[in-house]
């Protein structure tokens, strides 16, 4: 059973920033080797979903772990505020769209679980409906992992609301930060504990179970989500395809 008070939103006082940032980027080099080789044999995929207060670093997960991949393989969508097409259509509609295709990773920077969060916390949907599309949540990714050969990453980065304010307040001062702040994120952090309320519940009746990262430190944040994809990937036991010819067959041309 999932606590978030229970869990630290620090790195452990044990590891060293130089040795675990070289070993990252060596494990971001065999990433993008990986994923070239999960590409050429298109024969699964994955997808990997950050979810995360705001200011958690998703974005920054994205961009450390798969910067030494080709956007032929790896692609990312940001989930916002449906449009009016998508609120005319069931939930998962816009979703399933972005599902990945084999050979490929998909990264969801916010995802499908918006619908049991924001309008949880706000009240916009009744606790049936919660249930309902908690389920419909459940067979849908274990639609994906059965009928398209899928494996599905779900990665909390568990912020404080210590550093949270923070790294809000750095929106406010930094130039090159302006872009992202939002005052709406100022009153959603009101909802703080309801927040985490709903994602308790959420993480405890998913079936594919959520990775808790630690996101108060950006290193060892992407530290975590890099060694975790790394080791994904390389369970895939991911091989170059043999050549497939029929002219050169034999060696003769």
């Amino acid at each position: 059973m999932i606590k978030l008070t229970e869990v630290s939103a620090d790195r452990p006082n044990t590891v060293q920033k130089s040795l675990i940032k070289k070993e990252y980027d060596q494990l971001a080099k065999e990433i993008g080797v990986m994923c070239e080789k999960l590409y050429a044999n298109k024969d699964r995929n994955l997808l990997v979903v950050f979810q995360g207060m705001d200011s958690s670093g998703k974005d920054g997960c994205t961009e450390h772990t798969f910067k030494y991949c080709s956007p032929l393989w790896v692609s990312a969508y940001g989930f916002k505020k449906p449009t009016d097409e998508e609120f005319a259509h069931d939930f998962l509609w816009r979703v399933h769209k972005q599902a990945p295709a084999k050979g490929t990773i998909k990264v969801f920077v916010r995802s499908h679980y918006e619908d049991i969060l924001i309008q949880r916390v706000h009240k916009w949907i009744d606790e049936e409906h919660v249930t309902h599309r908690i389920n419909a949540i459940n067979a849908w990714e274990k639609n994906l992992t059965v009928d398209n050969n899928t494996t599905v990453l779900k990665f909390f980065l568990h912020l404080s609301k210590e550093r949270q304010e923070e790294k809000l307040r750095e929106r406010l001062s930094r130039e090159d930060k302006f872009f992202k702040h939002n005052d709406g994120d100022w009153d959603e952090r009101e909802h703080w504990g309801e927040y985490w309320r709903c994602y308790e519940d959420a993480m405890n009746r998913s079936e594919i179970p959520w990775i808790i990262v630690p996101a108060n430190s950006r290193w060892y944040r992407n530290y975590v989500v890099i060694k975790k994809v790394h080791e994904t990937l390389s369970e895939f036991n991911l091989k170059w395809p043999e050549l497939d010819t029929e002219r050169f067959k034999d060696g003769k041309s």
